[in-house]
């Protein structure tokens, strides 16, 4: 199996082969993909989509922070998004901001408050990019990403680009879902946002505030994933852990945070497989404890011995 079918020299992005994937997620973990390619600019990504094999395995990567790689990495082609699809056009005088999926949470936050614009300001605190935020509706704070979304823009892997509405798909905590099977997986390529008109300068406290708040509950300066697991309905997955007894609980140099029961800490040089036996120890931990079986809300790529996941 081939990277591509037609000569990577029309191309103008950056391919690269069997190039490591921890370097490229929080967690710093993870072998390397097969083909890896960041595109130029949205025209560039669309020309490799439609160069791949059809039967080439393709995942897309952000700035890493909700995925967990495989040590043995990933056998097909990792397309690498920061950098690439930044475009940010912000109407100062309607609200309504258009973003690339490379965008970065953090930027469209702080560019939308500084204009006055509501709405988006949890995502300040999100180390992730906007496409990830919008695969996973992201949220913080009681908000969600999908909230004040208007329609997106999708493109599939034989490069045909759609422009799609909110109501197209299904939205839950942690869960977005395209309503039509149209037989493919797509991908976000940009959204598009309504915001509502505030004071800047209350924007701007507001996403100071929630950065303290988070740093005041959160192990942010240290290399975690985020979230592991998504809250159960009428709770937290952080308070069962806790409740648990697994704060601290170590497998290799991966630890529970002792700051937060729901993140999993990289001390040094743990691998996939010391967090995965790790989350799996929760889960058994979790569910005999309270009957309850933690699911994921990080992604896995790559092939892993997660039996319980």
């Amino acid at each position: 199996m081939t990277c591509a079918s037609v000569p990577v020299t029309l191309l103008r992005g950056r391919l690269r082969r069997r190039h490591r994937l921890a370097h490229h997620t929080t967690w710093r973990v993870g072998g390397p993909a097969d083909w890896f390619y960041r595109p130029a600019d949205r025209v560039d990504l669309i020309g490799f989509l439609r160069s791949q094999a059809p039967d080439q395995p393709l995942v897309w990567l952000g700035l890493g922070s909700n995925v967990l790689i495989a040590d043995a990495g990933f056998a097909g082609t990792v397309i690498y998004t920061p950098g690439s699809l930044t475009e940010l056009i912000l109407d100062t005088t309607s609200g309504v901001v258009t973003v690339e999926a490379g965008v970065t949470g953090s930027k469209l936050a702080r560019t939308t408050a500084g204009a006055g614009w509501s709405g988006l300001e949890f995502l300040a605190g999100i180390p992730g990019t906007v496409g990830g935020a919008l695969a996973l509706n992201a949220g913080a704070w009681g908000q969600e990403t999908w909230q004040h979304l208007r329609r997106v823009w999708t493109v599939d892997r034989a490069g045909v680009v759609r422009e799609r509405d909110r109501s197209d798909y299904r939205v839950g905590y942690r869960h977005v879902e395209l309503c039509a099977d149209n037989g493919g997986t797509e991908w976000f390529l940009a959204a598009e946002f309504a915001l509502i008109a505030a004071d800047p300068a209350v924007l701007t406290t507001r996403i100071k505030e929630l950065l303290a708040r988070r740093r005041a509950s959160q192990p942010t300066g240290l290399p975690s994933a985020g979230s592991v697991f998504r809250n159960p309905p009428g709770d937290y997955a952080g308070r069962l852990i806790e409740a648990a007894g697994l704060k601290g609980l170590r497998c290799g140099e991966a630890q529970v945070s002792t700051q937060h029961a729901n993140f999993i800490i990289h001390y040094g040089q743990a691998s996939a497989s010391d967090i995965i036996q790790l989350i799996q120890q929760i889960q058994r931990k979790v569910a005999e404890q309270y009957h309850v079986l933690l699911q994921l809300e990080v992604h896995v790529i790559g092939a892993c011995h997660h039996d319980e996941f």
